[in-house]
């Protein structure tokens, strides 16, 4: 039996259908483009940064559209510097765009967020040489910042324009299994906090306080750690830090954010030498002994109460607290204005209050003096104040004790003679907190503050 050979498809068809493949590649791959079209996403939209050079240069001019005329720059001659742009809604970000004015950035990284908060880099460079960089990154966020940890120049950093493309609503996550924990994420963290540390003995002595409150920060597992000063005795000398500070509250170095105190002034080698050896840029990110930093919903200002007197250092108090986005407000420097201790009220510190007090700041935290000692809310002349601030001294990080002296004003609770470290809950309208001592026996709990 013999089989039928196939008809032959005929000429016209296969025209037909050669045609009909190629108008459909042809809107595949337009729709495909459709798709991936980007938008530019920052243009107008709200921006800050880390500094500006004056009031000329603040960080709108950045995303203003102007890619000549208008631009941002950063205050020269520090390390590190940001801009960033709030794009007002969780975009996906598919290109940056970043056109340099001849103050330029040679190792940045463009960073992503939801929150200002926690920060996911989507991109880095070490070798950058200034110019147009245009930028391929795969990411997320509200938030789209440059953050620069190395200059190209002498100057600052400065930016033309700053343009952020991609567009559409992110990805849901998956979902991970339900926890139930101590705070609801999102909402209250934990900072460990003390003063008066690092005496000059280790763990072979039994009678050797810092490394007894070393384990009791680890176990409180912080997200951050703040200190008050006088970090090492007695000179804080960079080999003083190296032997005793280093060996326990250096495991937390990472993810400490200090202060100096007068003893970190007397170092021979100079004043901070050693304090600043050791912690590096942590101590000076804007190349100055004070900063400030936000975390959650909350902005923090670290001082340095050796230089009170230094108009530069309250000058810029006032203009970092302007600017200023977040709710609760947190100062801490060493020297308390008030203290029933032995150094008694710090006069010099009044101005910095007074500063904090305009702008509704919540809570001061202080060392100093070697005690504990919590204050009712009060303004900068000591009257008792609804809308004062909150003061809390805690110099018990492993000094020896001071002894207590007459009570001032508004003192609620004073004890002496223990090491311990306050355990601080910060949540997004309100604070707390506790004095742990070294036992891990919870030595006060001071009431539950709402932030102004």
């Amino acid at each position: 039996m013999s089989s039928a050979m196939p008809k032959p498809v005929p000429r016209r068809l296969l025209w037909a259908l050669a045609a009909i493949t190629v108008l459909l590649s042809g809107l595949l791959v337009a729709a495909g483009r459709a798709e991936a079209a980007e938008t530019l996403l920052s243009q107008g939209k709200p921006a800050s940064s880390s500094s500006k050079e004056g009031q000329s240069y603040s960080s709108g001019k950045a995303v203003d559209g102007d890619l000549t005329s208008t631009r941002w720059a950063s205050e020269e001659g520090a390390d590190p510097q940001w801009i960033r742009v709030d794009l007002g809604a969780a975009q996906q970000i598919s290109r940056v765009r970043l056109l340099w004015e001849a103050a330029y950035g040679s190792a940045y990284e463009i960073q992503v967020s939801d929150d200002k908060s926690t920060w996911t880099t989507v991109y880095s460079t070490t070798t950058g040489d200034g110019g147009e960089d245009d930028l391929t990154v795969s990411g997320s966020g509200r938030y789209v910042r440059m953050y620069g940890t190395e200059r190209g120049t002498p100057y600052g950093y400065s930016l033309w324009e700053l343009q952020v493309y991609g567009g559409g609503t992110p990805p849901t996550p998956t979902p991970t299994p339900t926890v139930t924990p101590t705070v609801p994420p999102g909402e209250a963290f934990t900072v460990a906090a003390a003063g008066d540390i690092a005496a000059q003995c280790t763990a072979s002595s039994g009678s050797c306080a810092h490394p007894k409150t070393a384990a009791l920060v680890e176990r409180m597992n912080p997200a951050f750690v703040v200190t008050m000063g006088d970090n090492q005795y007695d000179d804080a000398r960079i080999s003083d830090y190296r032997n005793y500070y280093d060996k326990t509250w250096g495991r937390f170095k990472g993810k400490t954010r200090p202060v100096p105190g007068n003893h970190e002034t007397y170092d021979p080698a100079g004043t901070y030498a050693g304090y600043k050896a050791y912690f590096g840029s942590i101590a000076t990110p804007r190349g100055k002994t004070y900063y400030s930093y936000d975390h959650g919903d909350w902005h923090f200002v670290a001082l340095d109460s050796n230089l009170f007197t230094d108009s530069a250092q309250l000058d810029w108090l006032k203009a970092d607290l302007a600017a200023n986005d977040r709710r609760c407000i947190a100062a801490y420097f060493h020297h308390p204005l008030f203290s029933s201790g032995s150094h008694g009220n710090q006069k010099q510190s009044k101005p910095v209050w007074e500063i904090l007090y305009g702008a509704g700041a919540d809570l001061v935290l202080g060392g100093h003096d070697h005690h504990y000692e919590r204050f009712a809310p009060q303004n900068p002349s000591a009257a008792a104040d609804s809308k004062g601030i909150v003061q809390v001294i805690g110099g018990m990080g492993g000094a020896p004790p001071y002894e207590l002296k007459t009570a001032r004003p508004n003192s609620q609770k004073r004890l002496t003679n223990l090491y311990g470290v306050l355990k601080l809950t910060l949540a997004p309208s309100s604070f707390s907190w506790q004095l742990v001592d070294v036992g891990g026996a919870v030595k006060d709990t001071s009431p539950t503050y709402t932030c102004h």
